[in-house]
Formats: structure tokens, sequence, C-alpha cells
């Protein structure tokens, strides 16, 4: 299994229209077809026209090539809304799917057709991104880039094949909305796999701050008009440091660190007989937190990151960036323990407390200091397994994409540029692409790639298959994928709030 309709303003149509034909009249790519590298200093190219849109016959016929016969059918509804929630002893007003924090699951199998109906009761427009999923690019969810916004009032309906088993999720892509409760994740099961566990966990870490007497929105604002000082706001997260990350561990101070919608003293719950092996599907959708993930005292062995198997490896603790997933086997212990995810480099708690019987839940705090106690690895170097590692070859093309900040107002660039979807990055079909990531600031970057899986190039030469990796501070991280996905297709950092403030560019299919 590895290797609609539409409402919305007359400028939302106007612009989306603009860009699904290339954006920037008149701009001509220069040498795009011949030049074997693109320097960063030169930074991301105009792009012409005739870039391969969202309306493209090439993207229909890549989404018909996917639809197998006799192709099964899943419907879902998505109504965005705007209403209380508990988060676990407090009640909050902010932004979810259907009410519910995280929004209702959705679980399909490989090769399954989602429909996907969305309802916009929010103030804002808004979208919906399928994160990780190679799907069809008119469905990726960007604003201007592959569709025009959903407005309030309207609705959108998404519809796509879903072509790889895995962990993957679901969120919006406008503004910061992300850093409210509009997530949930989305799974896709593989009918190939064998199973060889006895319970499944999915477990959605998040960071919270919506309705605590601030907003996303008013969060970025902030950022932007006084940076990390922390004047006038909830910034001031200079002083937020984690030797794992390389650095700074984040911009943002948030009162609280939720394990699937919930704060560690009132935590959901898995009860499992002890011996039985589980199998945990974690995913980190927070706005501005790396997670350091694990159970005190018992082992997990690593199986997927970002929904593609690797080579079995074990581990105490595992740190997830912004947008990473991470799929792991462990053990029921005899007694009552957490699955913590605990907020690096700031001091936060999150948990779901796994229960073998009736005992008490340990304390948290303890459990935190004896997880920190013992080692976490990043998941960059863990090899993909043999079945989905892409065939060596040389690439045909590589990018080098600079990533800097923050600079004046508190803007992030990729090549010295903030982001415009009629910049970017030009490849052609059949490529083998190769992206160069270098981190030129005192952050670490969780950068994600859209409707692509690429393969990390390790100091072992096979590093894993994701979607998503993390960049630290003075370090370049090497990329590779195949260039078999057509369309316009956005690269940014997954911190919502560098994302928003620059840190994007366009990986542009050109005929």
């Amino acid at each position: 299994m590895y290797p609609s309709n539409s409402s919305s303003t007359p400028m939302g149509r106007r612009r989306f229209l603009a860009a699904a034909g290339g954006l920037g009249a008149g701009l001509l790519l220069a040498g795009c077809s011949t030049s074997a590298t693109s320097p960063a200093a030169a930074g991301s190219s105009p792009l012409p026209l005739n870039r391969i849109g969202p309306g493209a016959s090439e993207i229909a016929a890549t989404e018909k090539a996917r639809q197998a016969a006799g192709q099964r059918t899943v419907d879902v509804a998505l109504d965005a809304m705007v209403g209380p929630v508990d988060i676990g002893g407090r009640t909050v007003s902010t932004w979810t799917y259907g009410g519910a924090l995280p929004g209702k699951e959705i679980r399909v199998r490989a090769g399954d057709l989602l429909r996907a109906h969305v309802s916009n009761q929010l103030p804002q427009p808004t979208t919906v991104h399928w994160h990780g999923i190679a799907l069809r690019n008119d469905m990726d969810g960007v604003p201007i880039l592959t569709q025009p916004e959903i407005a309030p009032g309207a609705s959108f309906d998404y519809q796509f094949t879903v072509p790889h088993p895995g962990t993957y999720m679901f969120h919006p892509h406008v503004g910061p909305q992300l850093d409210r409760g509009l997530y949930g994740a989305l799974i896709v099961d593989d009918p190939a796999e064998p199973g060889g566990y006895d319970h499944e966990l999915v477990v959605v870490f998040d960071d919270w701050l919506d309705g605590t007497g601030t907003t996303p929105d008013q969060q970025l604002a902030d950022l932007k008009a006084h940076g990390m000082s922390g004047s006038g706001g909830m910034g001031g997260m200079a002083m937020a440091h984690s030797d794992l990350l390389g650095g700074d561990a984040g911009d943002v101070t948030y009162p609280y660190y939720l394990a699937n919608g919930r704060t560690p003293t009132a935590p959901t719950s898995l009860r499992a007989k002890p011996g039985q092996r589980i199998r945990l599907r974690m995913i980190n959708i927070g706005g501005d937190t790396a997670f350091r993930v694990g159970v005190p005292g018992t082992p997990m062995t690593i199986t997927h990151t970002d929904g593609f198997p690797v080579i079995a490896t074990r581990a105490d603790a595992v740190l997830l960036g912004m947008g990473e997933r991470v799929d792991a086997i462990i053990t029921m212990p005899d007694t009552a323990v957490g699955l913590l995810g605990l907020a690096e480099g700031k001091n936060g708690i999150s948990q779901v407390l796994l229960q073998p019987g009736n005992g008490r839940a340990p304390d948290v705090a303890a459990a935190a200091v004896a997880l920190m106690a013992r080692p976490a690895i990043l998941v960059n170097a863990i090899p993909a397994a043999p079945a989905v590692q892409l065939t060596p070859r040389a690439p045909d093309i590589t990018h080098q994409l600079a990533l800097a900040g923050p600079g004046q107002g508190y803007t992030w660039t990729i090549n010295g540029q903030t982001y415009s979807p009629d910049q970017g990055l030009p490849v052609h079909a059949g490529q083998r692409v190769r992206l160069a990531m270098s981190n030129t600031t005192t952050m670490f970057h969780p950068m994600h790639l859209h409707g692509h899986t690429f393969q990390v190039v390790a100091p072992s030469g096979v590093g894993p298959r994701k979607d998503t990796v993390n960049v630290l501070p003075g370090q370049t991280v090497t990329v590779e994928f195949d260039a078999d996905n057509p369309g316009q297709w956005l690269t940014h950092c997954h911190n919502i709030y560098h994302g928003e403030s620059g840190m994007m560019t366009v990986v542009s299919y050109l005929p």
C-alpha cells in the first residue's frame, strides 16, 4: 500500500483564479529547466504563468490513476464552530470541529475515497489541510495557492483518494487558526498490516492559550509588534531553552498543555491488561511547542515516522516537533502510569493515563522528573524500512533553503524572502528533488512539505520517510523526494507563528 462545490467571496474567487493560472503575470523564470541547483543567495524564483496549477488536467489524471475498481467511499462532516470546551477543570471558548477537542477522529483504509463536507460557522474564512496526505493538489487546503478560502457561512466539499496508510491529521491553513481547537487525527488503516498488538491509542499533544485571556490572532499581532521581548503580551520565551533542540525552545508562553484535549490533572485514560501490547499513534499538533514523549520506566519500540515504517528502534522517549507523528509499541505496565508529553524547554506537562487496574495515578510531576532523566531521541536518523526506501539515484535538481529570522516586525524567511504564492522552487514531474534546508537561526524549525513524503538523507545514507522534519539551529538537513504528484505545494515551518510570519515557500511543478 506504500510505493466539489465551494462558496466564497468574489475577491476570494478572483485571487484563486489568478493563482490557479500562475500569479505574477509577465514574470519569467530564468533558467529553471537547466539549472541543477538553486543557490540560496538568489532567493526563490518568480513562477511562470504556465505552472501546473490546481485546475490542470495533470491533477485529475494523477487522481484517476490512484482510484482502483470497487473503491470504497467514506463520508464525513466537519462543522467549524465557536463554542465552549472543557479542557479539564477549565472551560474555554474556542473554535472546534463539531464542538469536540480534538475533532472526531477520521478513520479510513488506504485506497478509500474520502469525502468531507466542511461548513464554516466561524467569524473568519477557513480551509482544511490534510496534513501528510499525498492527495490531489486542488484539495490541499492552502488559500490562494490551491483553493479559495471558505467564507463565513459557506461550505466546501473535499474529495480525494487516500493513497497511503499511516498516522495523519487535519487542521486549517488560514492564519494561526491551527492554534485553536480546529484539529483532529486522520488514521489510514492498512488492510494488509499483520497487527501484532492488543490495543491502539491515538494521542494528540497540544499547547493551549485560546480563551484564557488571549487568542492566537492576538498572540501573532503581539509578536509582530514586540517580537519575543514579551512586552504587551504573551511572548517572552527567550529563557525557554532545550539542549535537545539545540537552543531556543519556542516564542510563546502557554498556560496549558493538553493530551487529547485534557490537562494533566484531568486526563483521558486507556484501560488494558498488564503485559498487553499497545500501539501508540502520537501526534504533535502544537503551535509553538515540541513534546518529549514517553512512559516512565517503560521503553517504546518506534515503528513508524509520519505514517511510514522504519527499522524498529528502541527508545525511552522521543521528541516530536510540531506536525510530526510517531507510531510505537509499548507493553502495558503492571501499575498505573502516564504516557507523558513534556513541553520541551517550557516546564509543561501533558498526559494520557495508562490504567491496568484500579490503582491510583502516579504524581505527574514526579513522573515527569523520571522521564527527563532518561535519554530522548530525534527520529531523523532512524532508517526507513526497506519496503519504503527510495530507490537510490542522483538528484536531478537541488534547491537550497536558507532559514532565517526573526527580522524586523517578527519576519521569518526562506532564502531571504517572506512567503508569496507567486515565488517558489521549480520542479518537473519525474525528477528526484533534493532540498537542503540550512537553519541560520537560534531556534528549531519543523519543516513540512505538502503532498509528498520525502526521505531524510542521514549520515548512514538512509533516513526515515517523513513529511515534517526538525532542522536544528546551525544544522543543515537534506531530504529527497520523487516529483510524482503535480501541482503547487507549500513547504513551510510548522511553527504556526513562524509560518504565518513568512517562513513558507512553494514547490512548484512546471510543464
